[in-house]
């Protein structure tokens, strides 16, 4: 049998740009100093006079964007989602958010899957920060052909975006040929009557197979797949809740402020139901291979399966 195809949604972002390069010359690429983490280096390569080195000072490259935006280009600032969203939160909040500048932020190694790098560099609170400025889009993408396709859509989009990708390599489930993104609507992997798994990024794939496990238990789970955190998809997850009475959300990321939180902003105000949020317990991470720490903070699929299960 072969191996399930693994690309890092960091190189998908880096390949989309080179194709959104070759259409637009009015895309701008942006890094600090990080080209070839952040598989800008693609794009330089392919064009580099449409590219830009702002060194290691990631507040100082946010408004730089922000300038480029009010000439009429369309700037991707990039860099680690440690430094995007929280060294340069106050350029992110008052150069971009507040003017809703056209600017979009490829953050790179987010979550807890950067590994090796530890506690510092792992972001587990980038979302809850972008969740909170006004107007900021936040797209979550599960796998290569999806962060593609969520690039060339916040190309598309004229107002500021906030893209969250990751270091380690994931299963391509999309199919390329019939796979359509939509801002805003999530997609219904699995259907399901007796709980709602709502998913993103990493622990999309995680939750399907965590799905599978809960069938041999005969739990039959329906698994959402959300790629646009913000705006949420309101109407989907109410009425999947409506149908399962029972909601479990599963995110790289920390359970105060992100994917678990949106949901249950939503529910909470609109249809009431037992939720259950797994994902970082407020904690920090630590160094260590990527798959060891899913596995050891319960975000792979057994660790989802095992929280469903506990928690049904």
């Amino acid at each position: 049998m072969s191996e399930v195809k693994k690309i890092a949604t960091r190189v998908s972002y880096g390949n989309a740009l080179v194709e959104l390069g070759n259409e637009h010359d009015n895309l701008v690429v942006l890094t600090a100093d990080l080209a070839a983490a952040t598989k800008t280096d693609i794009f330089k390569k392919a064009h580099p006079d449409q590219f830009i080195n702002c060194g290691i000072a990631e507040a100082n490259m946010t408004c730089i964007a922000a300038g480029l935006a009010a000439t009429g280009k369309v700037p991707f600032a990039s860099s680690f989602a440690m430094f995007s969203a929280g060294r340069a939160f106050e350029q992110v909040r008052n150069s971009i958010g507040y003017p809703h500048l056209n600017v979009k932020i490829g953050a790179t190694h987010a979550g807890i899957s950067v590994g090796e790098d530890g506690a510092s560099h792992q972001c587990n609170e980038d979302i809850a920060l972008m969740r909170t400025i006004p107007g900021m889009v936040i797209i979550n993408p599960a796998d290569d052909v999806e962060a593609r396709a969520a690039v060339r859509a916040a190309y598309e989009y004229v107002g500021p975006v906030y893209l969250r990708f990751g270091r380690a390599g994931v299963p391509v489930f999309n199919d390329e040929a019939t796979y359509e993104f939509k801002m805003g609507k999530g997609v219904v992997l699995k259907e399901g009557k007796d709980v709602t798994i709502v998913a993103t990024g990493l622990t999309v794939p995680e939750s399907m197979e965590a799905a599978k496990m809960l069938a041999a238990d005969g739990i039959d789970a329906e698994v959402i797949n959300i790629h646009t955190i913000k705006p949420l998809d309101d109407d989907l997850i109410i009425a999947s809740a409506k149908k399962t009475g029972k909601v479990v959300t599963a995110e790289e990321h920390s359970i105060i402020g992100g994917l678990g939180s949106a949901v249950c902003d939503v529910l909470s105000e609109k249809l009431p139901t037992p939720v259950y949020k797994i994902g970082m317990r407020d904690v920090y991470g630590e160094s260590g291979t990527a798959s060891e720490l899913i596995h050891k903070y319960l975000l792979d699929a057994e660790g989802i399966y095992k929280q469903v299960k506990a928690f049904l």
